[in-house]
């Protein structure tokens, strides 16, 4: 009660906390987000979850930032894969039907869902490689006539 009725009178002291063996870090930054790719796999999958969803694990690709999203670590034999060049990595990455796999230093896998462009546009990395085919939606003769009927 004291302590209140102190603050209530503006009498409380005031004592800065030192900043010696403080916890708290600041806001990220995506700057200092960038993958570095000298790392064991568990470290390369700690820091992609750690920045998940902000402010986003990254790395470059054909001269794009793209940001890393889901990663797990895998635990199998290679799996077969498209090669994807990532700057920076000493082994290139693979585009494989459950996501994208990049590699630690020590050889092991991390295996990585989704990936987000720089305009906004997210995928499944599996998708990496027809990320830009599109493909047109067909109407059937019912679907066309309840589409004007709607209209």
């Amino acid at each position: 009660v004291e302590a209140v009725h102190l603050i209530a009178e503006g009498k409380a002291p005031r004592i800065p906390q030192p900043k010696e063996g403080a916890t708290y870090e600041g806001i990220q930054k995506k700057e200092n987000a960038e993958i570095s790719w000298d790392q064991p796999a568990a470290a390369l999958h700690n820091w992609i979850r750690g920045h998940d969803k902000v402010p986003g694990a990254w790395a470059t690709i054909d001269g794009q930032v793209v940001t890393f999203y889901g990663s797990s670590l895998l635990d199998t034999s290679v799996p077969a894969g498209q090669e994807l060049a990532i700057k920076g990595a000493s082994r290139p990455g693979l585009v494989t039907k459950n996501g994208l796999v990049v590699f630690g230093n020590d050889g092991k896998m991390v295996l990585v869902r989704n990936l987000q462009f720089e305009d906004g546009k997210m995928i499944p990395a599996s998708k990496y490689f027809s990320a830009d085919e599109t493909t047109a939606l067909e109407l059937t003769e019912e679907e066309k006539k309840m589409a004007e009927d709607i209209r």
